[in-house]
């Protein structure tokens, strides 16, 4: 029997997302006037819904195409939204337990190997890895958009040479906190400090998964397939996703 985890948190106005989210709701009264013909025409006096929706490609769970990064990744046109292999979308996942690294500061390769031996895994071609930093605890405030640790650009380039094409945090963004990054680069004048793990990907081609949530709610750091197939916005460099844990439990 499988069983799905949703890893995904609910896109909605919220003090966690550092843009405005809308949403105007049509209800089943008012959608009849739209079509010409009053509640009272329709079966129970009423018609159907619908929403208008105003947000960016970034709010919510979403995956980061390559396009995202620069117009080049590893030297050819960077890959859309909707220009992403599905095959990159599915695949087995692994939970990498960071905890333990503090809020602002970066997860570095000696964290991600500590956590693949605590694991017992080793990395393999396809697999999806799942930043686990306990941050969507803070999901529904606002202090999500800034206490979290990020993956640094040594840490993406550890994973995506292992075969690592799908990166995901349960965390606002993958690279430590905007204030932090700026007031590091605006101290030391070096630009290396400005989204180091973003910027790799105009290295290698890799896809970022943001705002997960429930990743405590795995069976394990291995025993599960991620599924995460983004909506397809022709040319955008992001895309909402609905992220999956399918988890086989051995019951007919």
């Amino acid at each position: 029997m499988t069983r799905f985890i949703d890893l995904s948190v609910a896109t909605r106005s919220t003090p966690s997302e550092a843009t405005p989210v809308t949403i105007e709701l049509l209800d089943h009264r008012t959608g009849a006037t739209v079509l010409g013909l009053s509640p009272e025409d329709f079966p129970g006096g009423m018609a159907i819904s619908n929403e208008t929706v105003t947000l960016t490609t970034h709010t919510g769970t979403h995956m980061d195409a390559p396009l995202h990064y620069g117009p080049l990744s590893g030297g050819e046109p960077a890959k859309s939204i909707d220009q992403v292999p599905l095959e990159w979308c599915h695949g087995p996942g692994v939970r990498l337990d960071v905890r333990a690294v503090p809020p602002g500061e970066g997860i570095t390769p000696d964290h991600l190997e500590t956590a693949l031996k605590d694991a017992g895994h080793e990395l393999s071609h396809g697999d999806i890895a799942l930043l686990w930093t306990g941050s969507d605890r803070l999901w529904g405030t606002a202090a999500y958009l800034r206490e979290h640790p990020g993956l640094t650009g040594e840490g993406t380039a550890f994973l995506v040479e292992r075969g690592v094409r799908v990166i995901g945090i349960d965390a606002w963004g993958l690279d430590r906190p905007m204030h932090r990054m700026i007031e590091d680069y605006r101290r030391t004048g070096d630009n290396a400090h400005l989204w180091p793990a973003h910027i790799y990907g105009r290295t290698a081609e890799y896809l970022q998964l943001e705002k997960l949530a429930q990743l405590g709610a795995l069976p394990g750091a291995t025993g599960f397939t991620v599924s995460c197939f983004p909506v397809a916005v022709h040319g955008a460099g992001a895309g909402w996703t609905r992220v999956v844990a399918l988890v086989e439990d051995g019951r007919p």
